[in-house]
């Protein structure tokens, strides 16, 4: 794959992959990145809090301080319910976008001449 094509199908869906990572349960920063990273959606922990940072500032998320057990105060992220709507938003999109790009990149539908 093309790199640059790579890190822009990421960058496009790494902010809805945070989202509905989130609205299944609170999660801390190092929960998320593990999650993103083993799939290869983001490169390391680095590039995740500036995409939380966004989040955040457009509403989407928040944060909160909870006790960890096991060593220092965790900062845990969460759904808003603006967040909730932004994400049901993109669900809508998605799977209608997904087979367009497939019937278009694969030759989906085509008929053999």
């Amino acid at each position: 794959m093309i790199a640059s094509a790579g890190a822009q199908l990421r960058k496009g869906v790494a902010e809805y992959c945070i989202l509905g990572l989130l609205a299944r349960e609170p999660m801390y920063g190092w929960q998320l990145s593990e999650a993103l990273a083993r799939p290869g959606l983001i490169a390391s922990i680095g590039t995740l809090y500036p995409i939380l940072s966004r989040l955040r500032e457009r509403g989407f998320i928040t944060a909160f301080e909870q006790e960890s057990g096991a060593g220092p105060v965790r900062k845990y992220y969460r759904l808003t319910g603006q967040g909730e709507l932004e994400l049901q938003g993109f669900r809508q999109q998605w799977g209608p976008f997904v087979a367009a790009v497939t019937e278009i990149v694969e030759g989906v539908g085509d008929d053999e001449q």
